[in-house]
């Protein structure tokens, strides 16, 4: 049984919480994001993520958004449609006191659908077999979900093809695995 607790934990990096182990739902196909992966991208949006509001689709483990929160994102907003994975990400925020961060069951797709409020990073890391990506995108975009100069990180199977708005324009990318990652640089639209 320790076991398994231990497999089914991610240890944030860096920030208020650094080192702080959480425990994430046991659910298949759940797939935090990798320390290596994150510190990249944290790395990345150093410069930016203090004070930021960010949403995280399909947060599943919750390993971004926490992440986010800890290095100084004023608000973050998590996202699944999964109960067991709601319930543990509410768990993780009553561990860590952490009343910045909130948590919404619901479908990505239903979710965009409703009030937008302006996000300045967004963090995309849906099933890599259900092709949700275009219709996030489109919804993200045409919906008011992001700041003029807002950030996008997307995680894919290195398979998938990427279809951006023309006024989204990639920063970097990085792959690991079977897995690509990308952060984008939305600017306002002309």
């Amino acid at each position: 049984m320790k076991a398994n607790r231990q497999k089914n934990q991610l240890r944030l990096i860096a920030g208020t919480w650094r080192g702080r182990k959480l425990p994430f739902a046991p659910v298949h196909g759940l797939r935090p994001t990798p320390d290596r992966v994150r510190e990249t991208l944290f790395n990345w949006l150093s410069p930016v993520i203090r004070g930021s509001h960010c949403l995280d689709l399909f947060a599943g483990s919750g390993a971004l958004g926490f992440e986010a929160a800890s290095r100084g994102a004023a608000s973050v907003t998590l996202v699944d449609n999964h109960a067991e994975v709601v319930r543990c990400l509410w768990q993780q925020i009553d561990l860590l006191g952490a009343p910045q961060v909130r948590v919404v069951q619901a479908d990505s797709s239903l979710y965009l659908s409703g009030q937008s409020r302006s996000m300045d990073i967004v963090f995309l890391d849906p099933p890599y077999r259900e092709n949700l990506l275009p219709g996030c995108i489109e919804q993200l975009e045409s919906g008011g979900w992001l700041a003029e100069e807002a950030w996008v990180y997307i995680e894919a199977g290195q398979d998938a093809e990427l279809e951006l708005p023309g006024n989204w324009e990639m920063f970097r990318s990085t792959s690991a695995g079977q897995v690509t990652s990308y952060l984008i640089r939305r600017h306002a639209a002309v």
